[in-house]
């Protein structure tokens, strides 16, 4: 019997391995990008932290506590309100914050803030705030959390020169930088695989020319160029106008190393014979450039993009923080960041640099996100 029993998982086995190499082989390339890809602990985590990101710009209204243009001039440059769950040495269910009482400090002519233990405001989820319209569409009041008894104030991140609420203002502002990378990278993505297609399909004088383009402007200093392409844009004019203008100026910057990459690949595949053979069967250019040629290394260009789009960010960041790009009222993770570019905000209201820490985590997500989707955009390789 249990010489049966053996014999009978001995035969059982190398049916379950056939099954599976099977189905491995048997699966897509994007199949197996996408299982590799979910072996990466770390890009994982990465994807579900962009996910919150951009959930939360997406629906920055709803997440923020208080109007991110309304001032609060009793509470300038506030710090954080910590949220507690203990007062008076018992265990409250409710989480509360506490009030704020101000002095004026008579040797620094600042104010002094101290935590009033008698104003205690509960915090409350799903509670009525300032009126907004969900994704622009459906009028509103309802916000993710808050606090409704009057004079009651929920500055979890402290406030700016102006007493506006800083957590409310990152969150729109994430909506703005977020955003901008995604717009750069998909406008940079198309000029350069049309420009990287036609140079490296077609060779001779054209590649020549766009070559010598590129060469022009990666040879350039990309600050000056930045600074000098967005001083060009005018300052008189409307937010969305300007946001686009920045768009586009990361775009002619950020899309010639894509371009050659792109070069590279077609001038290897022109030759391969499933291209000649399209080529003999009377298949159009562009439908051997789009149909034949780009979907073959399609996970190269993924990788690519992902890898690009914190160069956006952080190329949106720093003109903003220099004043050239993204202006008042506009509200960016850069332009934030331009109002604590000195040493008296860093000595005694460091929580104006909380926006750097949200560029940073978004950063690194995509870094890490690019990384995965880089080993596994070869998945054989680790079969």
């Amino acid at each position: 019997m249990e010489g049966g029993m053996e014999r009978r998982t001995s035969v059982v086995e190398p049916v379950q391995d056939d099954a599976a190499t099977e189905r491995l082989y048997g699966a897509t390339q994007w199949q197996l990008m996408g299982w590799q890809f979910r072996k990466h602990k770390l890009a994982m985590g990465a994807a579900v932290v962009l996910c919150i990101f951009y959930l939360v710009a997406l629906f920055a209204e709803f997440f923020s506590p208080h109007d991110p243009m309304l001032r609060y001039n009793r509470f300038i440059y506030a710090p954080p309100q910590r949220i507690r769950f203990v007062h008076e040495g018992q265990f409250q269910a409710r989480p509360f914050v506490y009030g704020y009482d101000q002095s004026l400090d008579p040797q620094t002519l600042m104010r002094v803030y101290t935590i009033d233990t008698s104003k205690r405001y509960p915090v409350r989820f799903f509670t009525k705030g300032y009126e907004y319209k969900l994704l622009g569409l459906i009028n509103t009041d309802i916000h993710f959390m808050g606090v409704e008894e009057p004079g009651g104030t929920l500055f979890l991140l402290g406030t700016d020169r102006l007493g506006r609420d800083l957590f409310s203002r990152i969150l729109h502002g994430g909506r703005i930088s977020l955003t901008m990378g995604l717009c750069s990278v998909f406008l940079s993505l198309f000029i350069g695989l049309l420009l990287g297609g036609l140079a490296g399909y077609y060779g001779g004088t054209i590649d020549n020319i766009i070559q010598r383009l590129i060469e022009i402007l990666r040879s350039m200093p990309t600050i000056p160029l930045w600074m000098g392409l967005s001083a060009a844009v005018p300052s008189d004019w409307p937010p969305l106008k300007t946001y686009f203008a920045i768009t586009i100026v990361l775009s002619i910057i950020g899309w010639t190393t894509l371009a050659r990459r792109v070069r590279g690949r077609f001038l290897s595949l022109r030759e391969e014979d499933f291209v000649i053979s399209a080529r003999l069967a009377g298949a159009s250019e562009l439908r051997i450039i789009f149909v034949h040629m780009l979907p073959s290394f399609m996970s190269h260009i993924i990788v690519s993009v992902t890898l690009s789009i914190p160069q956006m960010i952080l190329g949106e960041t720093a003109l903003s923080f220099l004043g050239l790009g993204l202006r008042p009222p506009v509200i960016s993770w850069g332009v934030l960041l331009k109002e604590a570019q000195n040493l008296n905000t860093i000595a005694v209201h460091p929580w104006l640099l909380t926006p750097a820490l949200f560029v940073i985590a978004a950063v690194l997500a995509f870094n890490f996100v690019g990384d995965g989707l880089r080993d596994a955009a070869d998945p054989y390789s680790h079969l």
